[in-house]
């Protein structure tokens, strides 16, 4: 979970076309901090934690209570106008999104279950309590199934087949054809395909963060997405994941200490 809000904070600087699309700029700088993306990310998986095994009602509740939770905490993180309104709606419903906010925040999805069924399942819930557009639920379900395939021992080929054959995106496009004209949207139908093709073409996590950078566009988003995906796929450096780290807040660094240990797993 750590590698999509890697991709979030190092993405962050170049959001909205403000990038130079080069593989070549600094990993980190003063700029490259969470956004929403890292704190929904966070708000999930802090929700699936505390209603592990409980009904499908539960953990919809969880998720609302959560991720409305996170976002009153960090009110200026950057959310999108329609989901900063339902954070603060008193009786949150549902409403029709297929933004790639359902597939930025689903990274832990991915990890916490034992099979692709109920990771499937289970990033659908994640993506239906704002992002119930079966675009949205689909980019949600795609990302957690490359997450899942990757970290079960899948190679490459094996995780494109499944996209491709499951969800129908084109992943027929190299990054170089996609970098000249690809610019800022927000529909996961221009993002995950985008996100999933870094990492499929980066050679480890850093070249996969610097290969999803390099498309421009909604790159943080993207990036998150990305590094979700190559964390499961490679895991990360040290010296990467110390310096993402020692970028979060105190109550985040709870969480993700709380979800590595659930998954038997050293954080850094």
């Amino acid at each position: 979970m750590i590698g999509a809000i890697l991709g979030d904070m190092i993405g962050a600087p170049y959001e909205f076309d403000r990038g130079n699309k080069t593989k070549d700029f600094p990993l980190f700088s003063r700029e490259s901090q969470f956004t929403d993306d890292s704190i929904m990310t966070v708000a999930v998986a802090e929700a699936l934690i505390s209603s592990y095994g409980k009904s499908d009602d539960e953990i919809r509740t969880a998720l609302v209570d959560s991720m409305q939770k996170w976002g009153k905490r960090y009110p200026n993180a950057g959310y999108g106008g329609m989901f900063g309104r339902w954070l603060l709606t008193k009786e949150p419903k549902p409403y029709g999104s297929f933004g790639n906010g359902s597939a930025m925040r689903v990274s832990s999805v991915g990890w916490l279950y034992d099979d692709i069924d109920t990771t499937r399942k289970m990033a659908a819930l994640t993506a239906e309590v704002t992002h119930n557009h079966p675009e949205g639920i689909k980019g949600a379900e795609a990302t957690a199934s490359a997450i899942f395939l990757a970290r079960t021992g899948h190679s490459k080929d094996d995780i494109r087949q499944y996209i491709v054959n499951e969800f129908g995106y084109d992943l027929s496009r190299t990054c170089d054809e996609i970098r000249p004209t690809y610019h800022h949207v927000e529909s996961c139908q221009e993002t995950v395909p985008e996100a999933i093709t870094a990492f499929l073409e980066g050679n480890d996590f850093e070249d996969v963060i610097r290969t999803a950078v390099s498309l421009g566009g909604d790159c943080d988003t993207l990036t998150c997405i990305a590094g979700g995906i190559a964390e499961a796929f490679y895991g990360i450096p040290d010296e990467i994941s110390a310096e993402g780290y020692k970028r979060m807040s105190k109550d985040m660094q709870e969480v993700l200490g709380r979800f590595y240990a659930k998954l038997g797993t050293r954080l850094i």
